[in-house]
């Protein structure tokens, strides 16, 4: 396995991903109601991310298994925000994840930022709490077209 910036080449492949991964994963947490409506906007790759240099994929024997990544706050320097993170339901509990956040974290306090925000939902709460973030409170994330997906704000300081 080994990880490396997204690309404009890899969107296919990441949506790929998410559409394997967020369906499956989330529905045990959310009813139909509140998943079906955002899924075409969750599963797809998103462009500014793949082009931002701070999105990473992870690749087994040239499969992508795992995405995500990172992007500084548009008005603090000393903030950033989780992005989009997914790892290929085959690929659970093996550390793809883990391995994408520190990845991450790393980049980031390179950067100079010193805490990390993320809209989780509340499949992935239990794993952001075991990589170092505290729940803020419960959100709704505005996805457009009227939808709305509930979420958990959540932050972790990078020391």
């Amino acid at each position: 396995m080994f990880i490396r910036p997204a690309t404009a080449a890899d969107s296919d492949a990441v949506s790929a991903l998410l559409a394997r991964g967020y369906p499956l994963l989330l529905a045990r947490d959310y009813a139909p109601d509140e998943l079906a409506p955002a899924l075409p906007m969750m599963t797809r790759a998103r462009p500014e991310l793949l082009a931002c240099g701070t999105y990473y994929v992870v690749e087994d024997c040239d499969a992508v298994i795992g995405a995500g990544g990172w992007t500084p706050d548009a008005t603090d320097p000393t903030l950033g925000h989780i992005r989009h993170l997914v790892t290929d339901p085959r690929e659970l509990r093996a550390g793809v994840a883990t391995w994408l956040m520190h990845h991450s974290f790393d980049a980031a306090r390179a950067a100079g930022v010193r805490r990390m925000e993320c809209r989780a939902t509340r499949t992935a709460e239990r794993f952001y709490h075991a990589v170092g973030f505290r729940s803020l409170g419960n959100m709704d994330v505005d996805m457009g077209a009227q939808v709305r997906f509930p979420a958990i704000r959540m932050e972790r300081a990078l020391a």
